[in-house]
């Protein structure tokens, strides 16, 4: 066997893939830095050195037993091609170190998996950059089924595509990724669901057509990416189906539509004289609370520059809502501290959002720690 030393290109005997030798670590350990910049431990005995760099799209195959039986064979001897998993020619970008890991794995059926599940899942690329990161959109099917899965999203009254294709049995598959500026494009979401097995016999499960509401201001808060069995980084995620049952279908039955129209017909007949609607002052001013407790559920792990830019990102999310409300006022509360957060709000309105004026707020009500800011 050829010699390892820094800059060979290796594949892994006893797992997909492989990459370039960066190091040595004591115990023979080698350090292998796969195409994403991911340095991977993995003893000197595991790998073995290849002329060629497509090792995405080959796996040994028990290359040191075959070996000790047979001393005169190659590593070309005993290489087979793995098929593809998935096809991701619907992406511009090659596909996410996640994805890679799913479609390196076998199609195995695990207990207690006959159940269709299958839900949406958003995952902040920098977790600690909140306000201003982008977001990996998943597929997770957590089931012993093949789904073929169609997602669009709501636009008027019609739907736009986004992506199509097939998820193996317990496997994810990469979606899209999603800027800020994506959300309000979001806000509505379908998916239909056909499941099968492949080469077994299977119980016949219905298609499945659901539509999702995404509540876009749970990716301004920090404590709505909850830790999840299925990616390393705390996600945020809606079920689509669960236990076979799917959370919300799209096309409702006649059956059903007649049912909810008497029970809400029942909901609206009065049962006592109902009191005197309390007026809404339209014109008062909105508050927005930008104290950390009130916006995050912990700041564990943050530094105090990453709460101010996740607080100035609420600033900048409020001010963009209102900015068409032409003498709308909106009171943003930042305490009296040191003065960091205020100045930086300032500072945002002076150069951002030029055209709206700023005051103290009512001392009386606020004291000396609220800026209130008038939209012209």
């Amino acid at each position: 066997m050829t010699d390892i030393k820094i800059g060979s290109r290796v594949r892994f005997l006893s797992d997909v893939g492989g990459g370039t030798v960066v190091g040595f670590q004591k115990g023979n350990i080698v350090l292998v830095e796969d195409e994403d910049g991911f340095q991977i431990p993995t003893l000197m005995s595991e790998v073995v050195v290849i002329e060629t760099e497509d090792y995405n799209t080959s796996t040994m195959v028990d290359l040191k037993k075959k070996q000790k039986a047979n001393p005169t064979l190659t590593e070309k001897d005993t290489q087979t091609t793995k098929t593809k998993q998935s096809d991701f020619s619907n992406h511009e970008e090659p596909p996410t170190r996640s994805n890679k890991e799913a479609q390196g794995r076998e199609s195995v059926e695990r207990a207690g998996g006959e159940k269709l599940n299958v839900f949406l899942a958003f995952v902040p690329v920098s977790i600690k950059e909140l306000s201003k990161t982008k977001f990996e959109c998943y597929l997770v099917n957590d089931c012993n089924y093949h789904i073929h899965y169609t997602y669009f999203s709501a636009s008027n009254a019609a739907w736009i595509l986004r992506s199509q294709g097939v998820i193996e049995p317990n496997t994810k598959v990469f979606i899209e990724d999603i800027e800020y500026s994506m959300l309000n494009d979001i806000e509505k979401v379908g998916v239909q669901l056909i499941a099968y097995k492949q080469d077994k016999p299977f119980q016949l499960k219905p298609a499945i057509c659901v539509s999702l509401r995404i509540d876009v201001t749970k990716f301004y808060k920090l404590h709505t990416f909850r830790e999840s069995l299925f990616f390393d980084e705390p996600t945020l995620e809606y079920d689509i189906v669960r236990d076979d049952q799917p959370t919300r279908p799209l096309v409702v039955s006649a059956q059903d539509l007649k049912k909810a129209m008497y029970e809400k017909a029942e909901e609206d007949r009065p049962k006592v004289q109902p009191a005197r609607e309390k007026k809404v002052d339209r014109n008062a001013p909105i508050e927005v609370d930008l104290h950390a407790h009130e916006l995050l559920e912990t700041t564990a792990g943050m530094s105090a520059g990453d709460i101010k830019e996740y607080q100035l990102g609420v600033f900048r999310k409020t001010m963009d809502e209102h900015l068409k409300e032409k003498g709308r006022r909106i009171v943003f509360i930042h305490g009296k501290g040191d003065g960091i957060l205020r100045n930086a709000i300032i500072t945002e309105l002076k150069h951002r959002y030029k055209s709206c004026t700023y005051q103290d707020a009512s001392f009386q009500q606020y004291g000396f720690g609220a800026t209130m800011v008038i939209i012209h």
